[in-house]
């Protein structure tokens, strides 16, 4: 059974494309619909473009959720979070995902496939996951001046 009924995206280039299908299988295995949006590894290939079209994505569909992996996460952040209604967070800790998730609603989470080790990963996106937007007045009120 399904956790949600819309897919959760995920995505990577070259250098994330490794941590991105262990972290895909283990998603998959818990029940998450996952929808690849790289699902062949292509070397040499550039972020931006990869991270642009998951971009987009989400910010025309805010309720969605994605994932994103490049070498060090933080290219993919960039990108990402130049469109509108995106918050992208690169997380290096479960607490950094708790924070990105309660206080900012991040809706992509960014990881480093060069720097984050797979059993940390899988820890990060779980409490990623499982992790609900606070709606304090303050964070809606931070939330809005961000998508301003």
């Amino acid at each position: 059974m399904f956790k949600d009924f819309s897919p959760l995206l995920i995505a990577a280039d070259h250098a994330g494309f490794a941590l991105k299908e262990k972290i895909k299988m283990y998603l998959i295995k818990r029940g998450y619909n996952i929808r690849d949006l790289t699902p062949i590894f292509r070397a040499g290939d550039d972020y931006p473009p990869i991270a642009k079209h998951v971009a987009r994505l989400i910010s025309k569909h805010l309720n969605q959720q994605a994932i994103l992996i490049c070498g060090s996460g933080y290219g993919m952040d960039i990108a990402a979070n130049r469109f509108k209604g995106v918050r992208a967070i690169v997380a290096r800790t479960t607490q950094d995902a708790v924070m990105s998730r309660q206080d900012d609603h991040g809706n992509i989470l960014v990881l480093g496939g060069r720097v984050t080790k797979p059993e940390l990963a899988k820890k990060i996106v779980d409490t990623w996951l499982k992790t609900k937007p606070l709606n304090a007045a303050r964070h809606l009120r931070r939330v809005k001046q961000l998508d301003a």
